[in-house]
């Protein structure tokens, strides 16, 4: 009689939590691109694209976006990086070849979510559910994705622009939980000469690395200026590929919206499959006026990774 209603119990259980679960996708939205897609925006890379971005290369200059970072480089907690450099098999002075050759090589503990990053489509969901509808349970093993993993990004080339909000705002640096929606961005882009189309690459400039990453490396991590829940809609009303700025998280902290820290990445990333660029070095760009460029990155491809560290690169 106890095992039947220990059977009757598991059974009821389970068919609980397939109603929670169907109740969950059913209020997701299947991929414009179609309910198999895995890489969301990368579909607008288009040879056409491609060709256009390299019009944009008229002084023939190039300049890194990635910071360069090291273990006292802060990071959303409780992400840390420890880097060692070893020489294997030459203790007290062994050479090897027949040359006595030596060389170095380096061991790399790290998450992968630090310093300048591409956020994947598998980074945020709600409530287990992410992009395209995938549950959590079907994709997201300890030992890696098996949906959506950075390594399936194709190399994103495209227009990349460079909107200055410190610009907008008149200041050198815009404040932490300072925040701008489609109204500022609107304003901002109209008054730079920037056109916002259809695969662009969009970043923001806040001044917010710049003023405090080696000044007070402890305010730059608690807090940052950045991306509101009603720009990151019109942006991706808009049809972009990626967005980012120079901020750890993009969005502000403290959020926006009490109780709804970085839902920013939920409308990009879940709903729409638009990839997030984080800590992106757009000084320099900035005090140049660079306004358009052509974006490329081609990230390293580690299988099944949410994340990954990322160096693109702006030539203009």
């Amino acid at each position: 009689m106890r095992s039947k209603i220990l059977i009757a119990a598991i059974a009821s259980a389970i068919v609980a939590l397939s109603a929670a679960s169907a109740h969950a996708k059913g209020d997701c939205k299947p991929s414009k691109w179609g309910p198999k897609d895995e890489i969301g925006s990368a579909n607008l890379i288009t040879p056409e694209r491609t060709k256009a971005a390299l019009k944009l290369v008229k002084q023939g200059k190039s300049h890194p976006l990635g910071i360069v970072i090291d273990s006292t480089t802060p990071a959303f907690p409780p992400r840390n990086l420890a880097l060692e450099v070893v020489q294997p098999n030459q203790q007290g002075g062994k050479r090897l070849f027949g040359y006595k050759g030596s060389y170095n090589d380096d061991v790399l503990q790290t998450w992968i979510g630090i310093g300048p990053q591409i956020d994947g489509l598998g980074h945020l969901g709600q409530d287990g559910i992410y992009y395209n509808c995938n549950d959590e349970k079907d994709f997201a093993a300890i030992t890696g994705l098996t949906k959506m993993g950075v390594h399936q990004i194709p190399p994103l080339v495209g227009r990349g622009v460079l909107i200055d909000m410190t610009k907008h705002f008149g200041k050198a640096f815009l404040d932490a939980g300072q925040y701008f929606n489609e109204k500022e961005i609107q304003a901002a882009a109209k008054a730079q000469g920037v056109e916002i189309r259809e695969g662009d690459i969009v970043l923001f400039h806040t001044g917010w690395t710049d003023a405090k990453l080696k000044a007070d490396p402890k305010a730059w991590v608690s807090g940052e200026p950045g991306l509101g829940e009603g720009g990151a809609a019109w942006l991706a009303s808009k049809n972009v590929m990626a967005v980012g700025s120079d901020t750890w998280g993009l969005e502000p902290v403290p959020p926006e919206k009490d109780g709804r820290p970085f839902y920013g990445h939920v409308i990009l990333l879940k709903e729409n499959g638009i990839y997030i660029l984080e800590t992106m070095d757009t000084g320099p760009l900035a005090k140049q006026g660079v306004k358009e460029f052509m974006f490329v990155l081609g990230q390293a491809r580690i299988r099944g990774t949410v994340q990954m560290i990322i160096n693109p690169v702006a030539l203009y």
